[in-house]
């Protein structure tokens, strides 16, 4: 299953911003600024991730349960979205 939804452009948006964010954190490793600061933005970015992917697995739990319930797809459709969904919340 590909991955499509009318917010693609908005999903790659925050993407870019992401990007921006983690060489800007490069940069301050590479400049040596305080662990504190570098730690605050490492925790903006996993934040602003956490959210692109929700928004990512709620499209493909849509599409997935969609295809299920209008009997276009099978069991494994599901199968396929439980393991998606365990590891996407798995913390390592």
């Amino acid at each position: 299953m590909t991955f499509e939804t009318k917010d693609n452009e908005a999903i790659i948006r925050r993407l870019r911003r992401i990007e921006g964010q983690v060489k800007g954190i490069q940069k301050m490793v590479d400049e040596g600024k305080y662990c504190g600061d570098i730690l605050i933005q490492i925790a903006a970015v996993r934040a602003a991730m956490n959210s692109v992917g929700g928004l990512i697995l709620e499209s493909h739990m849509k599409d997935c349960l969609k295809k299920y319930l209008d009997g276009s797809a099978e069991d494994e459709v599901l199968d396929d979205l439980v393991n998606t969904m365990i590891k996407y919340t798995k913390q390592n």
